[in-house]
């Protein structure tokens, strides 16, 4: 598990990976177009099985290797090509899978304030958790840090939920999400609600 106290601060590469975290590559990302830059941070909620937490299946979907006889839910998914920059367990680990100089397959079909493809000009955030059931403390701890690193290095005009960017496609992060915590921390730009 990554350390849940940054008092000297990570620091993101110059390849876009955090230092200090663990990494699992995803296959599942691109390169932006030219000269677009990162403005939008689409904060996510998954968990696989459905409403269950802990297991591998969040990292074998990003990975392509999620099997799917192993539930019957996966079934249903186990062809996506998706991904996400970041995962925040239910423990505050942290895992970043694709470079944030890179584009993941998150948001699919997507749009914010008129400009459609936001993977094209966003990071992607997966929260390790469900529509129906709160988040942990820590995730919101690890989710502020995490934030505060990202604004520093790339012009953030907004943070907003994956319903925000695709409404009546998706629910997520979901009405169990606190957005003002998030809005507590005051210098954190374009958070919602």
């Amino acid at each position: 598990m990554s350390s849940l106290c940054w008092a000297t601060g990570p620091e993101i590469r110059p390849d876009g990976w955090l230092e200090g975290v663990r990494h699992i590559e995803s296959p599942n990302c691109d390169e932006r177009p030219l000269g677009e830059a990162v403005s939008l941070i689409v904060v996510h909620a998954i968990s696989l099985p459905p409403a269950q937490f802990g297991g591998e299946g969040i990292v074998h979907l990003f990975t392509n290797q999620l099997d799917a006889a192993a539930h019957s839910y996966f079934a249903q998914i186990s062809h996506l090509r998706v991904s996400a920059h970041f995962l925040i367990r239910r423990d505050g680990d942290l895992i970043q899978f694709v470079s944030c100089r890179q584009r993941a397959w998150h948001a699919g079909l997507s749009s914010w304030q008129g400009r459609p493809r936001c993977n094209d000009f966003s990071l992607g955030i997966e929260l390790e958790g469900c529509d129906e059931l709160p988040f942990e403390d820590v995730q919101y701890l690890r989710l502020l840090q995490l934030l505060r690193l990202l604004c520093v290095h790339y012009p953030i005009a907004a943070v907003a939920g994956h319903s925000d960017i695709s409404p009546g496609r998706k629910t997520d992060p979901g009405p169990c999400f606190d957005w003002q915590r998030l809005a507590a921390i005051g210098d954190l730009p374009g958070v919602l609600r």
